[in-house]
C-alpha cells in the first residue's frame, strides 16, 4: 500500500484517522491477518490481562517482577497518555519513535499486499486494521523482533472479542476487578460484562484473577471449568495495610512461596495493593521460587512506576486515570487518606459514552473538594465543559467550566495556598493533556 507517509507524526495522524470501533472487522478477519503475517503471536511467551480496573496497573507491576528477576519483558498496553509509542514498550520504556514508523510502514506494506492477493484469488478485499489491530499488529512485529522473554498484553475493550484474543495459547490469563464501564459494547450486568472479560481463557491455561467482586468471580471460576483452566482468586484476604506516610504504603501480601511478606508501594494510591497482589501471584504461576525471592518481590514492587495513577505531577498537584464509577471510588479513597492540611481543587473530565453522571454523584457526596474545574477536552467523544458544569448542579462545592485543562489549571495555581493539592481526574485523555501542558510548560519557564 503506498502512501507518502514518512515521519512519525505522519504515521499517528494516520492512525488517529482511523475509526476506533468499528463493526466491519472481527476475529476471524484478525485471525487472517496475523496468518498473513506468519502468526507472529505464536513466537512470543505471552501474559493476557483483561479487566475493568487496574489493567494496566497489573501489567506494570508485573512487568517490574519479571525485570527485577532478570527478564526481558515487552508490553502492550492502553490507552496511552502523551504520545502514541507509549503503548508498546521494551522493559517499561516506550519503542523509539523510529521503531514505530517503520514498523506501522511494514503493516501498511502487508496490508496492501494482502489487498493484492485477495483481488488475485477472488476474494473480498476490503480488509483494513482498526484503530487497535493496527497497533496490536506492530506490537507482536516488534517483540518478535526484540524477542523478549515475556510480553505482557493488554486487552483493549472487553475480551472474548478483542483483537488479543487470538493469542491461542497464553501462559497465564489475569483478570482485574470488574466493573460497570463500556456497558454499550459489553452488556447492562455485572454478570454480561464478567461473561465478555472471561472469553480471554483457554483451555489448560491457568488463570488469576480478582476476587473481590462475588458475581463476577462467580461467572469466571464457572467459565474455568470447562476449559480446565486452573484458578488462583486473589481478594483481600491476601493483603494487608501496615503502615501510610503520605508517599508510600507498607503492606504485607501473600505469597505462595514465603507466606506473607512486607512490602513497600511508592504511591499513595491504596487500590494498588490489590493490583500488586494479583501480579506477585501471576509472577509465582511463572517463575521458580529460585528465581522469585523474597528480595526480587521486594525491589520488583518497589520499584514499579505506573504514570497517571495518583501520580505526582508537580508540587502539590496529583492525576489519576479515574474513568468509571469503580475507579472513582478507588480514587476518592485514596485522596481522602492523602494527609493534605489545606484545601483540594479538583480537575475533571469526561468522555459521552461514560458514567459520567454517577462519578460525579460519588465526587459531590465525598465532600472532599472546595473547588471543582468541569474541564473540555481535546477528543470527539469529549463531554463539553458546561455540559459537564451542569451536571454537577446542586453541589455545594464551588463549580467552574474551563475550555481546557490548561486554564482550569492555572486558575487552580493562582488561587490555591502551600498546603492545598490539585487534583485532576475523570478520563485518562484528561490526565495525558494536563501532563503533557506541564511539559510543555517546564520547558518554557
Amino acid at each position: 500500500m503506498e502512501t507518502d507517509i514518512t515521519t512519525y507524526e505522519q504515521a499517528v495522524e494516520y492512525i488517529e484517522n482511523i475509526p476506533r470501533f468499528t463493526g466491519k472487522n472481527d476475529v476471524h478477519d484478525t485471525k487472517e491477518f496475523l496468518r498473513f503475517l506468519s502468526h507472529p503471536e505464536r513466537k512470543l511467551k505471552v501474559i493476557h490481562v483483561a479487566g475493568t480496573n487496574g489493567k494496566g496497573s497489573v501489567c506494570a507491576y508485573l512487568c517490574s517482577l519479571l525485570k527485577e528477576a532478570g527478564y526481558s519483558v515487552g508490553t502492550f498496553i492502553s490507552p496511552h497518555l502523551i504520545t502514541m509509542a507509549e503503548r508498546i514498550r521494551m522493559n517499561g520504556i516506550p519503542v523509539k519513535r523510529e521503531e514505530f514508523l517503520n514498523t506501522f510502514t511494514k503493516i501498511l506494506d502487508a496490508v496492501g499486499r494482502k489487498k493484492q492477493l485477495d483481488e488475485s484469488c477472488g476474494r473480498s478485499a476490503d480488509y483494513h486494521p482498526a484503530y487497535f489491530e493496527m497497533l496490536f499488529f506492530m506490537a507482536l512485529m516488534i517483540f518478535v523482533e526484540k524477542k523478549p522473554d515475556f510480553v505482557i498484553l493488554e486487552t483493549g475493550l472487553g475480551g472474548r472479542l478483542d483483537a488479543t484474543n487470538c493469542v491461542e495459547k497464553p501462559l497465564v490469563s489475569v483478570i482485574t476487578r470488574i466493573g460497570m464501564d463500556h456497558m454499550q459494547y459489553l452488556g447492562n450486568t455485572l454478570e454480561e460484562i464478567a461473561g465478555e472479560k472471561a472469553g480471554i481463557l483457554k483451555p489448560g491455561v491457568p488463570v488469576v484473577y480478582d476476587d473481590s467482586v462475588e458475581t463476577a468471580s462467580r461467572i469466571i471460576h464457572a467459565a474455568a471449568k470447562p476449559v480446565g483452566a486452573a484458578c488462583y482468586p486473589v481478594s483481600k484476604k491476601d493483603y494487608t495495610l501496615l503502615n501510610f506516610n503520605n508517599k508510600t504504603i507498607d503492606f504485607s501480601c501473600f505469597s505462595r512461596y514465603y507466606g506473607y511478606v512486607r512490602l513497600c508501594l511508592d504511591t499513595t494510591a491504596f487500590y494498588q495493593l490489590g493490583n500488586a497482589a494479583l501480579a506477585l501471584r501471576t509472577a509465582e504461576l511463572l517463575l521458580d521460587k529460585d528465581i522469585l525471592t523474597r528480595e526480587v518481590i521486594r525491589c520488583g514492587i518497589h520499584k514499579t512506576r505506573w504514570e497517571g495513577r495518583m501520580e505526582q505531577v508537580a508540587d502539590g498537584v496529583w492525576v489519576d486515570g479515574a474513568h468509571n464509577e469503580d475507579g472513582v471510588e478507588a480514587f476518592l479513597y485514596s485522596v481522602a487518606r492523602d494527609g493534605c492540611t489545606g484545601e483540594r481543587y479538583l480537575i475533571f473530565g469526561a468522555v459521552q459514552d461514560k458514567a459520567y453522571e454517577a462519578m460525579v454523584r460519588r465526587i459531590t457526596d465525598s465532600r472532599l473538594f472546595c473547588r471543582i474545574g468541569a474541564v473540555g477536552m481535546k477528543n470527539d467523544r469529549a463531554l463539553s465543559q458546561d455540559a459537564l458544569r451542569d451536571t454537577f448542579a446542586g453541589s455545594t462545592q464551588e463549580v467552574s467550566a474551563f475550555p481546557d485543562v490548561s486554564r482550569a489549571y492555572e486558575a487552580f495555581r493562582k488561587k490555591r495556598k502551600a498546603a492545598d493539592r490539585i487534583y485532576a481526574a475523570g478520563s485518562l485523555y484528561l490526565v495525558g493533556e494536563l501532563k503533557g501542558y506541564l511539559r510543555m510548560r517546564g520547558s518554557h519557564d
